[in-house]
């Protein structure tokens, strides 16, 4: 089940569920799915902020999700809401993420990804999907929604995140206190603006893209782990041909 999402606030200032429709495509092989997930460092991303980079909440932790647009980068809040942290970046390091999309993107408001279950093209082992369902109690703080923050999606039952989440695109201050923040955009802004100018057509309450923004792959690294640049590069090389591999699959089997 994918969490309900907010809304932009209306003149009544009512707020919303959240809601997402999915459907749950057919896989791509399981062995392809499992390379995507690797270790090595932090892509050249253009238009770093050193605003996000800064945030006093941040952990070493950062997570690259990289798109059929550009790679969007960004570290947790573990002091903030540290169950939620452990439990993204559990679905991180399990490879949950891959072949997933950003399934709505409002311009100066939000871009959210899909919950994993359903969301994602490949299918998932019984360690991914056991995480992939777990709900986790909801963490909400005084820090605010501004641009660039990651947030949990979540039906009307305060503790039912699971995997989706949106990064904000602006400022979204009827938020504030209602939904979990664990994160945010370290770098990769350049992307987010790409996402923001792509063709859109509105569903109910949802603003969504015409073409699938796929996840393609995703990795993980540690700023305070000093790394080996010749191993990294292997790492991060394999990576690239894991992707290009999925792609060569999905277009013979599923196109």
């Amino acid at each position: 089940m994918t969490p309900l999402d907010y809304s932009k606030p209306e003149r009544t200032h009512k707020k919303k569920k959240r809601g997402v429709k999915e459907t749950k495509m057919a896989g791509l092989l399981r062995h392809v799915a499992a390379a995507l997930l690797c270790l090595v460092p932090p892509a050249s991303l253009a238009g770093a902020s050193t605003y996000y980079a800064s945030d006093p909440n941040l952990g070493s932790a950062r997570v690259v999700f990289q798109t059929n647009h550009g790679d969007i980068e960004f570290g947790f809040f573990p002091h903030v809401a540290p169950k939620t942290v452990e439990h993204i970046y559990k679905l991180v390091r399990l490879g949950c993420y891959n072949t997933n999309h950003f399934f709505r993107v409002d311009k100066g408001f939000v871009a959210q990804v899909a919950a994993v279950v359903g969301g994602r093209k490949a299918p998932m082992n019984e360690e991914q999907e056991q995480q992939a369902e777990k709900s986790i109690v909801g963490e909400f703080s005084t820090v605010k929604h501004v641009r660039g923050i990651l947030s949990m999606g979540r039906y009307s039952d305060p503790d039912s995140a699971s995997s989706s989440f949106s990064i904000l695109l602006g400022d979204a201050p009827h938020l504030d206190g209602q939904y979990a923040v664990f994160g945010r955009v370290t770098k990769g802004d350049d992307t987010l603006r790409k996402l923001e100018r792509l063709p859109t057509h509105k569903e109910g309450i949802f603003v969504m893209p015409l073409e699938r923004i796929e996840i393609l792959s995703t990795y993980y690294y540690d700023i305070e782990v000093e790394g080996c640049e010749t191993e990294k590069s292997i790492l991060k090389r394999r990576l690239s041909e894991s992707a290009s591999e999925v792609e060569r699959w999905r277009r013979k089997c599923f196109v």
